[in-house]
């Protein structure tokens, strides 16, 4: 069975001969993996092998090129990016190796008080600024190797409404509009919203059919809980989630949704508009119990991730990170409508050992076995 056999028979619900796999990376653990030096640059190339010994069933599109004005870098050595964010590189040293992440530095939008100023802000950016050309062949490449095609985006212009508007807003003071200035908050999202569905619009108009999933990617949770309540995610974001379903949909493509946190409460809202995939299941925050979730949401949603990145696979042990890789199995494979993969990136603070034993688990553990059968509702 191939990849994609085997992926679509678990997003409908059937259990085929393993459960498909996922493998989300940082750069710094690709360098690890390559053994590239701190700081140089990882050939696709390079991963892509290493993906392939894994035999890993999703692979990800780099998508549309950026060709749109140029990206203003400032002489402290921060940059903006298409949205006027300003970030500065911090580098982060672990025991296995370095990683560098982008820390926000300026909200562009944080002091604005009315609604014009934000329509009349002159970085809102344009789906012109993106080369689409090469998107096909992208997906074509893919779809020979009998791979699933993903699209997800760069991490910092992913198809989103709130972490976008946090961005440029500041986390506080977009959380204060949605309770305290409403029209502050519904301009900034829609005209965060405006671009990412005319972009992904362009995006599926140019795979011409042959991308299958799309990964919309928005951190609706906390540790401790959703960061905003239902009724607010209803009254601000939920329209907009339903229109990003809705278009991909239209074009045969199926929608997995990122986020981080304790976001319980919000996945009906999720389900009533058509999400396929729910990706993270951080097993550490609250009420995201992989059992629980199969036996109440696992009939109409499927499941991405689940594996620990706070402390299974940085701190524990081999043994800790086959014993959970076996958990998610018989809580979240029974009757299919599940991917196997970390609940996000591993970083280079994990060890290689925990690395290759997630992969060996991948294949020990990870096939349907008569004994381990059961029922979501069981």
């Amino acid at each position: 069975m191939n990849s994609r056999e085997r992926t679509f028979l678990a997003l409908n619900h059937e259990e085929p001969d393993r459960v498909p796999t996922d493998l989300w990376l940082s750069e710094g653990l690709k360098r690890q993996i390559v053994g590239t030096a701190r700081g140089a640059g990882v050939h696709a190339r390079q991963i892509e092998a290493f993906l392939d010994a894994h035999d890993i069933d999703l692979r990800y599109i780099e998508g549309p090129r950026y060709i749109g004005p140029p990206l203003r870098r400032f002489a402290d050595g921060s940059d903006e990016d298409i949205w006027g964010v300003r970030r500065q590189t911090v580098t982060v040293e672990t025991p296995h190796g370095a990683e560098t992440y982008k820390e926000l530095l300026l909200s562009p939008l944080a002091t604005v008080t009315d609604v014009e100023q934000i329509e009349s802000y002159d970085h809102w950016p344009s789906p012109d600024w993106f080369d689409y050309g090469d998107i096909a062949a992208q997906c074509a490449a893919l779809r020979e190797q009998e791979r699933v095609v993903v699209f997800m985006g760069d991490r910092l212009n992913r198809i989103a409404q709130l972490k976008p508007a946090m961005y440029l807003r500041g986390i506080d003071t977009i959380l204060e509009d949605m309770a305290l200035r409403p029209e502050v908050a519904r301009t900034i999202f829609s005209r965060i919203h405006r671009f990412y569905q005319e972009y992904a619009e362009r995006i599926y108009d140019a795979a011409h059919g042959l991308l299958d999933i799309v990964l919309t990617g928005d951190d609706f949770g906390a540790q401790n809980g959703p960061l905003v309540s239902p009724r607010m995610w209803e009254a601000f974001l939920g329209q907009g989630v339903a229109e990003d379903i809705a278009l991909a949909h239209s074009y045969g493509v199926r929608v997995m949704h990122h986020t981080c946190g304790a976001v319980r409460p919000l996945i009906p809202l999720l389900i009533e508009r058509g999400l396929d995939v729910l990706q993270s299941l951080q097993p550490e925050a609250a009420g995201m119990d992989a059992h629980a979730l199969k036996r109440d949401f696992g009939a109409e949603l499927a499941f991405q991730g689940g594996i620990s990145i706070q402390n299974t696979m940085p701190f524990g042990s081999p043994e800790d990170v086959r014993r959970e890789v076996r958990d998610r199995m018989e809580s979240l494979a029974p009757g299919g409508g599940y991917i196997l993969c970390t609940s996000h990136n591993l970083q280079a603070d994990v060890p290689m050992e925990n690395v290759l034993t997630l992969l060996r688990a991948y294949r020990d553990e990870g096939r349907y076995r008569r004994g381990r059968r059961q029922s979501p509702a069981s």
